[in-house]
């Protein structure tokens, strides 16, 4: 495991295009399964989580040219495996979930061995992708194993999901690209990394509607072809870098911005005191003086920030609006209806001197404007609250340590080096 180690209190400016999103990504390295044809990616982002699911495609057959320096990567899946024989569907590692609907294509019959994975957050439930392949026709069966059979291809079917599982819109999506009929998935997640999923399969030669919404409807193409695509930039990243702008009283510029995605979240920001204006598609952080929460009209009721799937405020962004929260002057409530263990990581938080008090497992309040002192905190296994503590110890004059960093790699590649970048003094101990 890696440290950081942070020497804080330094403004943070300069100008900084950030990563590829790396949900992205990862299920669009698993469409690439629905065709035979070379398919070029752009904005590729260097992460681990990807790097491991390139290691099991090559693995399995595919032949991937990755060139990191020009984030981009080139993949023809035309001597991919027929079948996995006695070993099964590899589902123990990260995101291998969304091969499901792809390879289900492809080898028509399946054996999942029966594990469960998760992480910090909660568990990530097997069932809803079940539900989609057996919705679009395939049989499902269990001998202590899960035995998934789509002999003849899977057909139309609709479904309402039960929530907005982002994953599970994804199989669902490439699922119904390539099903006989027209498919609909009412309930369906719209997050910036699924319409990437989407837009990607609609260059491949998919037919799907209602992309960006809570219905999709997918009329099943025959077949899919090669293509090149560009992924988006990372929102997680983009907030990140415009928090510490404000955070540490600099200016911080970030270019591909994506405006479109950022109207709540700018809102968002303005609770507490920093406008985002554009030039174009750079954005950068406005804190005319110092952070303060702004007062509701309601005066009874604090500020207040929900996160839920998207377009509501996105549950991943909590831990950095939190980090902000910190720094402003007031009081303000974060309220997680998404993951039954997001906050479980704020007594780290609560080391440095901020004053946060849990009310159960979904919200918490932040009373704001403290005084915080540099120490040493221990990082969860979840990206975003990781980078927030790092966010905090960046504000703080003095050396701060956080154990167990390594976390950060999962979705922020060169992260530390465009911090450093910016003005940050800041080194990994490895």
């Amino acid at each position: 495991m890696s440290n950081l180690i942070v020497k804080g209190g330094n403004k943070l400016n300069g100008e900084i295009t950030p990563a590829g999103n790396k949900n992205s990504a990862l299920p669009i390295l698993c469409a690439t399964l629905l065709t035979n044809e070379p398919v070029t990616i752009k904005n590729f982002p260097e992460l681990t989580d990807v790097a491991k699911l390139i290691e099991l495609m090559q693995s399995l057959g595919s032949k991937i040219e990755w060139n990191k320096e020009k984030e981009e990567i080139v993949i023809d899946n035309s001597n991919f495996c027929q079948s996995f024989g006695d070993t099964g569907f590899p589902l123990g590692m990260r995101g291998a979930v969304l091969l499901l609907a792809p390879l289900i294509h492809r080898h028509r019959v399946l054996e999942v061995k029966e594990e469960i994975g998760g992480c910090s957050l909660g568990i990530r439930e097997l069932d809803p992708h079940l539900e989609v392949l057996e919705t679009l026709g395939a049989h499902i069966s269990s001998n202590g194993n899960i035995q998934i059979e789509a002999k003849e291809g899977l057909d139309g079917g609709s479904l309402w999901q039960d929530y907005m599982s982002v994953t599970t819109t994804e199989n669902f999506a490439m699922a119904a690209s390539l099903a006989n009929g027209t498919s609909v998935m009412v309930n369906a997640a719209s997050e910036p990394h699924v319409q990437d999923l989407c837009n990607f399969l609609v260059k491949m030669g998919a037919n799907i509607e209602g992309i960006g919404s809570s219905t999709l409807t997918v009329h099943g193409v025959k077949e899919l072809h090669g293509t090149e695509f560009t992924i988006s930039s990372d929102h997680h990243e983009i907030t990140t870098l415009l928090a510490l702008g404000a955070m540490t009283g600099g200016n911080v510029r970030v270019k591909n911005a994506i405006p479109e995605h950022f109207q709540l979240i700018n809102k968002t920001f303005a609770k507490f005191g920093v406008e985002i204006k554009y030039d174009g598609d750079t954005a950068y952080s406005v804190n005319n003086g110092q952070l303060r929460v702004v007062e509701p009209f309601t005066k009874n009721l604090l500020q207040k920030v929900e996160a839920a799937p998207w377009p509501y405020f996105p549950a991943d962004l909590l831990p950095l609006i939190m980090a902000l929260a910190v720094r402003a002057e007031g009081n303000s409530m974060f309220w997680n209806k998404l993951y039954e263990g997001g906050f479980f990581w704020i007594p780290e938080m609560i080391k440095f001197g901020a004053h946060i008090v849990m009310c159960d497992p979904h919200r918490v309040i932040v009373f704001g404007g403290k005084e915080l002192r540099p120490t040493t905190v221990d990082a969860p296994n979840i990206i975003r609250a990781t980078v927030a503590l790092l966010m905090v110890a960046l504000t703080i004059e003095g050396e701060s340590v956080i154990l167990n960093a390594d976390t950060i790699k999962r979705a922020h590649p060169n992260f530390v080096e465009n911090l450093q970048k910016l003005g940050a003094d800041i080194r990994w101990d490895e």
